[in-house]
């Protein structure tokens, strides 16, 4: 049985070109590009909370990365290098391989290196380290927005939401939900260019981990602001031929309150909105305004039907202790 050293030489060394020094010394050696700053991302997901332990592991080493990688891209970070530290329970070459292949497939989708990290055996466990460099003020921060900003999420919430509680056997989604929504759920895709392009545009940003709602509230919370959010405004999601109100009630719920979809929602003045649609067009994203931020109390998100009626959800997104 191949040894802890041994298993990240043959998995995970890889050429490390815009590091000053790589894997293999006490530290990594990083030189951030002249008058950048440095921004620095954290995610930890662990067997049974962040994923199911029959996950396959080519999709969950995309998804290990690309989950920080979205944090860089809420910032409006140029994503530069990552570590890795995993625990798992016993050596499985098989999966590893598999592991190291998705994750380095992501890595060089969106060019960065990997220059360190760890192995212990535990509990099934992967902790990724992302940086990535910014032009001073120019972050992406939760605190910019004011009232009367437009808010706004790209792509379609919901989907990572429905696709697990398909896997889970809660719901049988109709075709073609199942590959989407799962697919959503297990190789999301890092909004990394929206990130960029909406630096000088965009007053707030966040990607959507725990809920449209529950990240929008943070926003409105650091902001010191509200949020009115309204049903008709939001992304439309593909229809199957047995959408019926079962179906539409839980697609409405995940859109708003799962997580798991790794989007990007940010806020920006109504002026901007022409800005805003020519990057969707750019980047063949679509963008969706979904509401505004409003003087009410700071945090607070409310949600208004068709017909300005206020629509209460018991649950607004996850918490890992609550």
């Amino acid at each position: 049985m191949a040894g802890e050293f041994a298993l990240i030489d043959k998995y995970f060394a890889r050429p490390t070109p815009s590091a000053v020094l790589g894997p293999g010394d006490d530290c990594a050696l990083l030189q951030p590009s002249p008058g950048k700053q440095l921004a620095v991302t954290t995610d930890m997901l662990v067997a049974g909370t962040h994923f199911l332990p029959d996950t396959d592991p080519r999709n969950l080493g995309w998804k290990a990365l690309a989950v920080n990688l979205s944090d860089l891209a809420a910032m409006g970070a140029q994503p530069r290098w990552v570590t890795l530290a995993g625990a798992m329970p016993a050596v499985d070459e098989a999966w590893i391989a598999k592991f190291a292949e998705g994750f380095f497939a992501c890595a060089a989708e969106y060019c960065v290196d990997v220059v360190g990290g760890d192995t212990t055996r535990g509990p099934l466990n992967l902790c990724i380290t992302a940086l990535g460099e910014v032009e001073p003020g120019q972050a992406l921060r939760r605190d910019g927005a004011k009232p009367g900003d437009q808010i706004w999420v790209s792509g379609r919430p919901g989907l990572a939401s429905l696709g697990l509680a398909h896997l889970q056997g809660k719901i049988k989604l109709p075709e073609p939900w199942p590959r989407l929504c799962v697919g959503a759920l297990e190789k999301p895709r890092p909004r990394i260019a929206l990130g960029l392009a909406l630096n000088g545009i965009a007053s707030a940003a966040i990607d959507v981990s725990d809920g449209l709602l529950a990240d929008l509230g943070h926003i409105a919370e650091r902001s010191g602001c509200a949020a009115a959010v309204k049903l008709v405004q939001l992304p439309h999601l593909p229809k199957g031929d047995s959408y019926d109100a079962v179906l539409r009630k839980m697609a409405l719920e995940c859109q708003l309150t799962g997580g798991d979809d790794y989007e990007l929602c940010f806020t920006a003045p109504g002026p901007q909105s022409l800005a805003i649609s020519r990057i969707a067009a750019e980047l063949e994203l679509p963008l969706w305004c979904i509401g505004e931020m409003t003087a009410g109390p700071a945090g607070e998100v409310t949600v208004f039907d068709p017909d300005g009626k206020l629509v209460e959800f018991d649950c607004k997104g996850f918490d890992h202790f609550a």
